[in-house]
């Protein structure tokens, strides 16, 4: 039994190592993408060519208008997007673990029952899982 819990611990840690290396590799390479894109779409610009075709591939040369709020101005945008007809563009949201922290000292002042206005509101479930981090001790 205990070599099965060290094989099944072992396999998880090198399971997560892998993980954080190809999300690093994943990191290094949309930085990547994201530099040639750009210089690809300045050289574009600059030799005035809207599109061409290399390798089978069609590439060519775009221009999105994005918006976003202005910082420190997210409520008086969504205020303002409200009052002129708006406001099915405003989501209200709540952080997931937000609010797993709250359901949590919701129950525990309840005597483990969620009070009477979340109930049918709020779905209670527990997630088993392993924590892993470095011990102090040495094997």
């Amino acid at each position: 039994m205990e070599h099965e819990l060290f094989a099944l611990a072992d396999r998880l840690q090198s399971l997560r190592d892998e993980k954080a290396d190809m999300e690093r590799v994943v990191d290094d390479l949309s930085a990547d993408i994201k530099a040639t894109e750009e210089k690809l779409a300045g050289a574009m610009i600059d030799s005035e060519t809207q599109n061409f075709t290399r390798a089978g591939r069609m590439f060519s040369l775009t221009v999105k208008v994005r918006g976003s709020a202005v910082a420190g101005q997210k409520d008086e945008l969504y205020d303002a997007l409200k009052q002129n007809g708006f406001g099915d563009l405003v989501y209200e949201t709540v952080n997931a673990n937000t609010l797993s922290s709250f359901v949590k000292e919701q129950l525990a002042g309840n005597e483990d029952r969620l009070p009477e206005w979340l109930d049918g509101l709020v779905k209670v479930f527990e997630q088993t899982g392993v924590s892993v981090r470095k011990s102090t001790k040495k094997n």
